[in-house]
């Protein structure tokens, strides 16, 4: 087992979590100081901001699951592809990692003794990583996603509307 810690591993959350508290910070920002300019009255201008709030977190983590849905379901379609690949042509597989490998700077023989034996291994698994470059840590994951997303953006819009609140 390997238990070095990285960064990466985070970088599909991270991403949907600055995102989205930039965004609940300056629209519900921007909502609450065009309500208390149209309306100065604290009740519609708290009242917009939980609004802008619920309204604007359903809205990232929605916007947010689609979006990361589309990736899984493209790395799941490139998988599934290079499963059918792997059934019908083993040989043309070997051959094309050997050459990844050639590529990386590992010698002819090398690259497809390295081939063989994580073809052995796990062919798709392979394929996968180093010639899609689909890694199970960076695997599109839509939920995650989408609660990291709405919940940054519900952290993001709770300061301006605390500032509204009487």
């Amino acid at each position: 087992m390997h238990f070095e810690f990285h960064r990466s591993d985070r970088i599909g959350w991270l991403r949907a979590v600055v995102l989205g508290a930039n965004d609940g910070l300056f629209s519900t920002s921007s909502l609450i100081v065009g309500v208390a300019t149209a309306e100065p009255s604290r009740t519609a201008i708290l009242l917009a901001g939980v609004a802008g709030l619920a309204a604007g977190s359903l809205s990232m983590a929605a916007g947010e699951y689609v979006s990361v849905s589309s990736q899984a379901d493209t790395e799941q379609a490139d998988i599934d592809r290079e499963r059918g690949e792997l059934a019908t042509s083993p040989e043309s597989g070997r051959t094309e990692l050997a050459g990844i490998y050639v590529t990386r700077g590992l010698s002819d023989d090398l690259a497809l003794q390295v081939a063989d034996q994580l073809m052995e291994h796990d062919a798709l698994g392979a394929h996968a990583r180093d010639e899609l470059g689909i890694h199970e840590i960076t695997r599109a994951r839509p939920i995650q996603a989408a609660v990291a997303s709405a919940a940054s953006f519900a952290g993001g819009a709770a300061p301006p509307v605390v500032l509204a609140a009487p």
